[in-house]
């Protein structure tokens, strides 16, 4: 074992993650965080593990979701942000959502009570020193300027970035209940649910049309040319799902499939909000896809419009922060290392994965690649036939150019989904007479990719 501790830059998702698993294997880990010294655009705190957006963790369902499979998969490996996830899950239908505070206040107290885990409260301004031979740098989407700028230079690549937009958040009393009701969309009753997780604004025809005009008319935010880049299509603002036609948000965020109106079943609305648990008390309660570039004086007026929220009080509005990440097919080897210099692992969102969970599992991949290298051992990714390997292989190589292409495609961030692991065939189920349903076989695919890959993360794990 080297006598050299790792240093993990980022006490965020991935870097708590990093850390945990490092300190499990028995490495010294010394975990440097700047805040609450110096805050980004987006977080509110110094904990550790911040949500700074939506609190969901999105599908729970390890049978037939690929969000969910990574959860089991990182369950099985110990994953410390997926234990505390879990001891603080809130009623979200399908999804595991949590208590914000709660789960950050656990990670927190969690690594700075690890024996083997130093942490030391300061910003990292520029390239760790020479003397720092085992490092994870898992500063996320909001990477400090002057580090991002020194990770450029050894790069050569531009820097690349795009915009995730924050939803707002509304007390719970100021919805009006008279026009609101629980329901989750089809009744689904997820971890800790109930099958009534979500309250519900419905709107007609005529209320639709109101909101959507309002949303293209409302002020937005004025990028400078720098900042003038792509969204993530998972995370577009509300008001861009608008602009690019009338009836996407009601096949998007807004749709009002699965849900009925206690007040008026025998008439479906039109479009339906929703709003999900934000805190265990139930007293907030956040937006589901109500991310917006949408100036803050504009906010409150045009979301009124939404019935139920007339009088909504909101005690966060939405925001955007500016996002950085690496071209990790070109610039990182298969230990998830700079190539310009191997002594810098990056882990979490920086290296181009999208999401909680998945920032969590390149975190606890990286944080175990640099245990086995303190150890003078290699460890090899998870195969490709798991969800964890899937999003692997898609940060190291998933987006490369095809044979005779000039250069490689654009790479841009990915959430864990399905296509990423390799296809399964599946039999048509005996006995079943006429036509196999397609939504039927999709689902008897997806269960055998999770039972294939829940058995082959076993000996990674």
């Amino acid at each position: 074992m080297s006598d050299q501790p790792i240093h993990i830059v980022g006490a965020g998702l991935a870097g708590s993650e990093a850390a945990w698993q490092a300190a499990e294997a028995g490495t010294q880990v010394v975990l440097h965080e700047m805040r609450p010294h110096k805050l980004t655009e987006a977080h509110l705190t110094g904990g550790f593990a911040e949500l700074v957006c939506s609190n969901s963790f999105r599908s729970d369902d390890h049978e037939h979701n690929a969000v969910g499979l990574l959860h089991e998969e990182l369950r099985r490996c110990g994953s410390l942000i997926m234990r505390l996830a879990d001891a603080h899950k809130l009623p979200a239908g399908g999804a595991l959502a949590v208590d914000r505070v709660g789960f950050s206040d656990a990670v927190t107290a969690a690594v700075r009570g690890h024996p083997n885990i130093t942490v030391e409260f300061g910003e990292v301004a520029g390239l760790p020193p020479p003397d720092w031979t085992n490092v994870i740098i898992a500063t996320g989407p909001l990477t400090s300027r002057p580090l991002a700028e020194a990770i450029q230079g050894l790069t050569g690549e531009a820097e690349l970035a795009f915009f995730d937009a924050i939803a707002p958040i509304v007390h719970g009393e100021s919805i009006d209940m008279d026009i609101a009701w629980k329901q989750s969309r089809y009744d689904k009753v997820g971890p800790g649910g109930t099958g009534q997780d979500y309250l519900n604004c419905p709107l007609d025809e005529t209320q639709y049309n109101r909101f959507v005009d309002a949303l293209l008319a409302g002020e937005k935010h004025v990028y400078h040319q720098w900042e003038n880049v792509p969204y993530f299509d998972g995370c577009l603002p509300v008001e861009v799902m608008a602009e690019r036609g009338r009836e996407t948000l009601r096949y998007g965020p807004l749709k009002p499939v699965g849900l009925t109106n206690p007040r008026n079943p025998t008439v479906k609305p039109y479009a339906v909000v929703q709003l999900r648990q934000d805190n265990a008390l139930g007293t907030l309660w956040n937006m589901v896809g109500f991310q917006t570039k949408l100036k803050y004086r504009g906010q409150a007026e045009i979301f009124r419009l939404i019935p139920g929220l007339e009088h909504a009080q909101f005690a966060r509005l939405g925001g955007l922060h500016h996002n950085t990440f690496l071209n990790s097919p070109k610039v990182l080897d298969r230990q998830l290392r700079l190539k310009a210099e191997p002594r810098l692992r990056f882990a979490g969102q920086i290296t181009g994965v999208e999401g909680y969970v998945e920032s969590t599992a390149i975190g606890l991949v990286a944080g175990r690649m640099a245990a086995a290298e303190a150890r003078g051992e290699r460890l090899e990714a998870p195969g490709p036939t798991t969800a964890l390997g899937g999003l692997f292989d898609h940060i190291l190589g998933g987006h490369l150019a095809a044979e005779g292409e000039p250069g490689p495609r654009s790479f841009q961030p990915m959430n864990v989904n399905f296509g990423l692991l390799p296809p399964v065939t599946v039999k048509k189920p005996e006995g079943l007479v006429g036509r196999w349903k397609a939504t039927e076989k999709t689902l008897a695919k997806r269960k055998a990719m999770s039972d294939r890959a829940l058995a082959d993360i076993a000996a990674w794990a």
